[in-house]
């Protein structure tokens, strides 16, 4: 349920940030307005620029105000948003509406990567986070999907009013069924609502309390900038930064890149329904190995995959290369950017843990706000398409690099004495 639940909510802000860039063709066309490539990059990252005050303010408030109660006001704010955003009269309206959207946005991912983790099984966390964050890409494919049935004959706006359905579907399913985290409601001293929750979901409940425990004194958000993890909380930022870069700055741009190389709207767009499909099948099997063979080598491999595919999205291959090329591509931006959120959730304790991912996303929304104003420079710029891909490998590289630097964190610590703990234990009842 809660799996199911953060999914949805994870579709429609997919489906909410990917429109933007299935639209772009007809907001370059829009009557009146006279958006260039630069100035439709910017508004782009308008969205994205909401996203980073909203995730870096959520990721605190989950941790005093309770998960469930963030995701609610997250899920309503940027669904009525998206309305706003289908009726703007003018290009400057439309960007403060994007940016106002991007703070609700923003606001529930790190929650919905909180609840999972904590609500998975300790074995099928980076799987159970991968299935859920699955849903952005599921939102991008239903962007691009619905941009090929609607943009030709009724342009952009129907697109952005479909963002507002979560007020009617979303809502109303996680106001009745969404759980509180038992992890906040221990800290809290709410115990007894946290052991009817642990009996339902099957939680084990000493685990979270003895996290609880271990960071006791080390649940402020401050404390992920203490000496013992401030080069892992730097690094996943830098990390974060690369990885968003990738993934706004491709669905935004990648329809009108590949329009800007000859092919037509309808087989632009299918670029992008490629790249976000790509996403959802490599990432969950790139998740199901990284709980296999640990978080740091799956990232840094999938970092490296998208680096090699973006050099030959430059090149002049075939047509079914290219889109072997963006499928892989969707894993190496989309799917890589999940995998690095799975891994800051399992290295954090439960206590800090939306703070960490908070601060990762956080910092991650500002290359966020760097990919589509960098695709429309080059656009812009009259260079050639290819310079587009040659500039998102460098942060590709760059994201494997920095994860390769990662330290072992505190919450693997104690998972790692738990299990060490229940072997003794086991040996001594043998």
């Amino acid at each position: 349920m809660v799996v199911a639940l953060c999914f949805l909510t994870i579709v429609f802000d997919g489906y909410d940030l990917i429109v933007y860039g299935s639209a772009m063709p007809s907001l370059l066309a829009e009557p009146g307005w006279n958006l260039g490539p630069a100035s439709a990059g910017a508004i782009g990252s308008y969205a994205l620029a909401g996203m980073l005050v909203g995730a870096l303010g959520a990721g605190a408030l989950t941790d005093r105000l309770g998960r469930r109660s963030v995701m609610l006001l997250g899920i309503t704010w940027f669904s009525a948003l998206m309305v706003g955003c289908s009726l703007a009269p003018t290009s400057g309206l439309l960007g403060l509406l994007r940016f106002l959207a991007g703070l609700g946005l923003g606001g529930v991912i790190p929650s919905a990567i909180a609840l999972t983790v904590e609500y998975a099984p300790k074995a099928r966390r980076q799987l159970y986070n991968a299935i859920m964050f699955a849903g952005y890409s599921v939102g991008g494919v239903l962007a691009a999907l619905l941009a090929l049935l609607l943009l030709p004959g009724y342009g952009w706006r129907p697109l952005m009013a479909i963002g507002a359905v979560p007020l009617v579907v979303v809502l109303p399913l996680a106001w009745r069924f969404l759980p509180e985290s038992a992890g906040f409601l221990l800290a809290r001293g709410r115990v007894a609502e946290a052991e009817v929750l642990a009996a339902q979901y099957g939680l084990d409940l000493p685990a979270l309390q003895r996290e609880r425990a271990a960071a006791v004194g080390r649940s402020r958000p401050a404390t992920l900038f203490h000496r013992d993890r401030l080069r892992a909380t730097l690094l996943f930022g830098a990390a974060s930064f690369c990885g968003l870069l990738l993934v706004y700055g491709l669905n935004t741009w990648l329809p009108q890149i590949m329009r800007e190389a000859g092919y037509p709207l309808g087989s632009a767009l299918t670029f992008l329904l490629v790249l976000n499909l790509g996403a959802i099948a490599g990432t969950v099997v790139a998740s199901a190995l990284a709980d296999r063979y640990g978080s740091k080598p799956v990232t840094v491999s999938a970092f490296l995959l998208a680096t090699a595919c973006l050099v030959v999205l430059s090149q002049p291959v075939d047509t079914t290369l290219l889109f072997v090329a963006v499928g892989v591509a969707g894993l190496g931006s989309v799917g890589t950017q999940i995998l690095v959120n799975g891994y800051v959730a399992v290295q954090h304790p439960a206590p800090v843990r939306a703070s960490a991912l908070g601060w990762a996303l956080g910092m991650g929304r500002a290359g966020a706000i760097v990919g589509p104003l960098f695709g429309g420079w080059v656009l812009a710029a009259g260079i050639g398409f290819e310079w587009n891909f040659y500039g998102f490998a460098v942060p590709a590289l760059c994201g494997a690099l920095l994860i390769a630097l990662v330290p072992r964190g505190p919450a693997e610590d104690i998972a790692e004495q738990a299990e060490q703990a229940e072997s003794t234990k086991q040996e001594s009842v043998a």
